[in-house]
């Protein structure tokens, strides 16, 4: 692993899993992503990692949805913009790589395998809901499993890496994604330094087991060196614990509420920077040193923004 200078937070803003009736926080429209990203920003957060919803909370993937919020952002910060390659498991290929194709981001994120991402749980624990689509919609991940195959993965590379300049946040939900991950490599298709993002608790892939993440560490660490930066999450209650074992690894880390709603125990968080002040807190405890939006750029090697000019709007 590259030991980081400097830690990176990304602030993962609205996500797809989640929806509307978990929680009255959790921005929905284009304006609240923006309010939300702008505020993570202000409190620490280099990069924003966006998905983007209708108006009832849907996923959505349409390129003039993510054109009412990239933009907005980058006029009034300098903060790194990474698109969702992964939308949500119900979008085709084309679909979840829409948005990215049109807006050539610095960053993407790519899943490294299909697998089962199961969220059915949700339905547990929710009485009443506020938009008929989503029960149907969490209830529907344990039957249908995530698809990410080694063509969809070779087709992202190449129609964003090498046609437009793009690198990746490789979220890697298990071991044997970074084999995956290597073989690409090996394929010349990814060239370091490269994020591996290790996302932990997820139904359906590696436990949010504090020895799984030094275990991913030592088999990225076999099969990298020191090609690749570390940054590791996970869903749920272990969000702040696992974000603060990364940094404290001398990896980055990545909050929001993509990832968990809450703040503490029983309590909700009431926004992005709230996370991302709380995360900033304890990588300084550690006595490490966050990292701006340029520190980021400089580390990751990205395009910079001036190479990514439909993110500000341009339409030449």
């Amino acid at each position: 692993m590259r030991r980081a200078d400097k830690v990176i937070i990304s602030t993962a803003i609205t996500g797809s899993v989640n929806v509307p009736s978990q929680s009255d926080h959790l921005p929905l429209a284009p304006d609240e992503i923006v309010r939300h990203a702008l505020d993570a920003v202000d409190a620490g957060s280099a990069v924003i990692h966006l998905h983007a919803r209708h108006p009832d909370g849907r996923p959505a993937f349409e390129p003039a949805v993510f054109e009412q919020i990239v933009p907005p952002i980058l006029s009034e910060t300098d903060a790194v913009i990474n698109i969702t390659t992964g939308g949500a498991s119900s979008m085709t290929i084309d679909e979840r790589l829409a948005a990215a194709k049109h807006l050539r981001p610095e960053l993407a994120s790519l899943n490294m395998g299909s697998m089962n991402f199961v969220y059915s749980g949700i339905a547990d624990r929710i009485t009443e809901w506020k938009h008929e689509w989503e029960k149907p919609y969490v209830l529907n991940t344990y039957s249908h499993p995530f698809i990410n195959s080694f063509a969809q993965i070779e087709y992202a590379l190449r129609e964003l890496g090498e046609k437009r300049g793009t690198r990746f946040e490789f979220e890697c939900y298990d071991i044997g994604h970074l084999y995956t991950l290597a073989y690409f490599v090996d394929k010349g298709l990814v060239k370091p330094p490269f994020l591996i993002q290790g996302v932990f608790g997820v139904l359906g892939g590696i436990g949010a087991d504090h020895a799984n993440l030094t275990h991913m560490v030592a088999v990225a660490d076999k099969l990298f060196g020191e090609d690749y930066y570390l940054s590791a999450f996970a869903a749920g209650r272990e969000q702040m614990p696992f974000a603060t074992h990364s940094a404290w690894l001398g990896g980055h880390v990545r909050v929001g509420l993509e990832d968990n709603l809450w703040i503490g125990k029983g309590r909700l968080a009431t926004s992005n920077a709230q996370q991302v002040k709380k995360i900033r807190a304890a990588v300084e405890d550690l006595g490490r040193e966050i990292a701006t939006p340029a520190d980021a750029r400089r580390m990751l090697e990205l395009k910079g923004v001036d190479e990514a000019p439909l993110q500000k709007g341009s339409t030449s």
